[in-house]
């Protein structure tokens, strides 16, 4: 091949944006030659990985714009160290049906139990089969819709987070919510109700939403909307950040009891 031609398909990459093509064209070129593959299988290759680099950019690209704030996984979870979870259940929330019938998710339970673990890894999930995902701790966003209202940005705000087909809400519950935060967060959930999924991940049993949003009434009416078609996920167990100190401390004992254990 001619150095003018090689430049030219390199140049022609370059303009259709074929960016893994372009990455690895003197490998296609040397397989080409000495595997002796013909024009068709030298095109069936290339446009493959292209396709495959295509979509793992799409991938990443939707992660870093989810705000997800670590890459877990279903694989990475421990449920022998959580006999209360149904695996079969977190298993079909995988599958996404939920996300096609505009149906939410609750995890509940103390700290540490894995909540916002599997509310992540099923977002990144989400993110992966290319559903708008975002991830927004409680706190900050009831942060973000009250400085939306004091600019004169509240229906603004609230169609951009409406327009997400998943949105994950971690936290509720850890922070005390005034009268005003209670009202502008029920108003987002009324207005994804039943037009797309929320995943909620709270400390607080749903007896206790009522001090959660300061206001019966106000609670209630969450309550209402966020059950109505919802999977909920009520973890009773261990800590894992204790069950890792715990094996910490025991390894450290470990380490003592050998460096003085008599000779």
């Amino acid at each position: 091949m001619s150095d003018i031609l090689y430049q030219r398909i390199k140049d022609n990459l370059e303009v259709l944006k074929m960016k893994s093509t372009l990455t690895t064209l003197d490998n296609y070129l040397e397989r080409a030659v000495k595997d002796d593959l013909n024009i068709v299988e030298v095109l069936d290759h290339i446009f493959a990985e292209e396709a495959a680099g295509k979509r793992r950019r799409a991938y990443e690209n939707q992660i870093r714009m989810s705000g997800i704030p670590m890459r877990k996984t279903l694989e990475d979870f421990d449920f022998g160290f959580q006999p209360s979870i149904d695996k079969r259940q977190i298993l079909e929330l995988a599958t996404m049906r939920f996300l096609e019938n505009a149906e939410n998710v609750v995890f509940l339970g103390p700290p540490g139990v894995g909540k916002t673990h599997l509310a992540t890894a099923i977002g990144t999930l989400a993110a992966q089969n290319r559903y708008s995902t975002y991830y927004v701790n409680c706190h900050a966003l009831i942060d973000m819709l009250k400085r939306s209202h004091y600019e004169n940005r509240l229906s603004e705000k609230m169609k951009w987070f409406s327009r997400y087909k998943l949105l994950i809400i971690d936290e509720i519950g850890y922070l005390p919510m005034d009268i005003q935060g209670a009202n502008l967060f029920f108003q987002l959930i009324a207005k994804r109700y039943e037009k797309a999924s929320t995943i909620f991940t709270s400390n607080k049993a749903f007896s206790q939403w009522n001090e959660v949003f300061a206001d019966v009434t106000i609670a209630s009416a969450i309550l209402d909307r966020v059950l109505h078609h919802c999977t909920v996920v009520n973890i009773k167990g261990e800590s894992y950040r204790l069950k890792e100190r715990k094996e910490f401390m025991k390894q450290k004992q470990h380490i003592v009891n050998a460096l003085f254990e008599p000779s």
